[in-house]
């Protein structure tokens, strides 16, 4: 997941802080780029998968790793 072309560190953030500096982060990237968000709310599963769906970003890698979640997004 570390070819993505913007990193984004969510650790520590709780729900919606998460999904809004990815909101944030996506509005300064170009259609294409990804964004490798890393995240340690548990709840970012489920926002990331229905942020994907309602804004047409794709969701392309997610998983947990000790505690934290990676998501990796392409903007669309």
């Amino acid at each position: 997941m570390n070819d993505a072309d913007v990193t984004l560190d969510a650790r520590g953030l709780s729900c919606p802080m998460p999904i809004l500096r990815t909101k944030q982060a996506l509005a300064k990237m170009t259609s294409g780029q990804t964004l490798h968000v890393i995240a340690t709310d548990p709840g970012s599963m489920k926002d990331f998968d229905a942020f994907c769906r309602a804004t047409g970003n794709v969701l392309q890698q997610s998983r947990a790793e000790q505690g934290e979640f990676h998501y990796v997004l392409r903007k669309a």
